[in-house]
């Protein structure tokens, strides 16, 4: 069985290593690490000491592991918070693993600023999508702290933070942190150019009021047409038959305004939500009221839903139909077509021959329906939700 030890280091130069890591370089001949980690220990190692820079791709240097019965790793801080021993972990699944930590990133930056962090939560935005920093501020998190990269950095979080409204933060950066003559720790300033590798810190300074339940007056409409958003009491009663708490990926099959998407992201932060809608006004309107209401990573799609390729987008578990332009049985099925097996849609009925419309498509797919709740709202139309499964 192959052996690594993964130590965990921080960028100071001439750093002091504990018994065990001594030992481990002393007694060992094969090492490993990036080219930064190489300047730091290179001194440290033993004459015959053969180096592995970690490059990509990562397949070429487990190869050059596979070469060998024990392998000395170094990596950034702490090895398996984000770092490369879930990677060895991956590739090398009866390797035996070794892994002598050092304080990661976050943990320094906070230790800079001596701020406690034992309700911090951690988001990794290297090489990853916005996904969980959405998440965390819509969740109104007291201490997030974010690891960057060279397309997410510290401007461009502020960036986001800002055009959604989530100014109630205070956001500190920490640059080449552990690295004596280059650290640097800040309140963030627009005005910086940050040099990397730093990490950010997002101390939440006071609460978000967001109502369960968005009032109607605060959306922007659709020409100013009020009957063009679906209704608050109905839109929550939409999302509670759409179970969405245990969902992943949400499609809102014309959004117009985006109510629903915006409602639903804002209840289930967690969700992946792709809104589709025919009408170009869609795009300006959902992101209007998207910034208005804070609600981060709705993706709209502005196109015919009926001729769009869904191939490129998360398959739904959960789906609203909000419009259907006329062609409610096609779209049901073409929905089902692509939805994961224990999905659901749920439907808004005005009129009975749209309710007849939609228990015949979801029939015909091998789908069974049931007639949720029925309600009115002030002088409008009785609705009818039914749910599909």
């Amino acid at each position: 069985m192959q052996k690594c030890i993964i130590i965990g280091i921080s960028d100071k130069h001439g750093q002091w290593f504990p018994p065990e890591v001594e030992a481990a370089i002393r007694c060992h001949r094969v090492f490993s690490g990036g080219r930064r980690h190489y300047e730091i220990v290179r001194p440290l190692l033993p004459e015959n000491a053969e180096w592995i820079t970690i490059t990509v791709p990562l397949s070429k240097v487990f190869d050059q592991y596979a070469q060998h019965t024990e392998v000395v790793i170094f990596a950034s801080g702490d090895p398996l918070f984000y770092g490369f021993a879930a990677t060895v972990q991956r590739e090398c699944k009866d390797c035996d693993i070794t892994v002598i930590p050092s304080f990661n990133s976050i943990q320094l930056l906070a230790h800079r600023l001596n701020m406690p962090y034992n309700h911090l939560v951690t988001v990794s935005l290297t090489g990853r999508p916005w996904d969980e920093l959405d998440k965390a501020l819509i969740e109104g998190q007291s201490l997030i702290g974010c690891l960057t990269d060279h397309n997410k950095t510290p401007h461009q979080i502020w960036q986001r933070m800002t055009d959604y409204g989530y100014t109630n933060y205070n956001m500190y950066v920490g640059e080449k942190l552990g690295n004596e003559l280059e650290e640097r720790v800040c309140v963030y300033n627009q005005t910086y150019t940050y040099s990397t590798p730093n990490c950010v810190l997002l101390e939440k300074t006071s609460d978000r009021n967001i109502p369960f339940g968005l009032p109607d007056s605060e959306f922007c409409l659709l020409n100013g047409r009020k009957k063009m958003i679906t209704k608050m009491p109905i839109r929550l009663c939409s999302l509670a038959a759409l179970d969405l708490v245990g969902k992943k990926t949400f499609w809102d099959v014309g959004f117009c305004t985006g109510s629903i998407s915006i409602e639903a992201k804002l209840r289930f932060p967690h969700l992946h939500i792709t809104a589709f809608e025919v009408r170009t006004e869609g795009e300006l309107l959902i992101q209007q009221n998207a910034r208005h209401f804070g609600a981060l990573g709705i993706t709209p799609v502005i196109a015919d839903f009926m001729s769009t390729d869904l191939s490129a987008y998360p398959q739904p578990d959960a789906v609203f139909i909000g419009g259907h332009g006329g062609q409610l049985l096609p779209m049901v099925a073409k929905i089902k077509s692509v939805m994961a097996t224990d999905g659901c849609i749920v439907f808004n009925s005005v009129s009975e021959e749209s309710l007849e419309l939609f228990k015949e498509g979801v029939t015909s797919v091998g789908m069974t329906w049931s007639e949720v709740y029925k309600l009115t709202v002030d002088d409008n139309n009785t609705i009818t939700i039914l749910k599909a499964q």
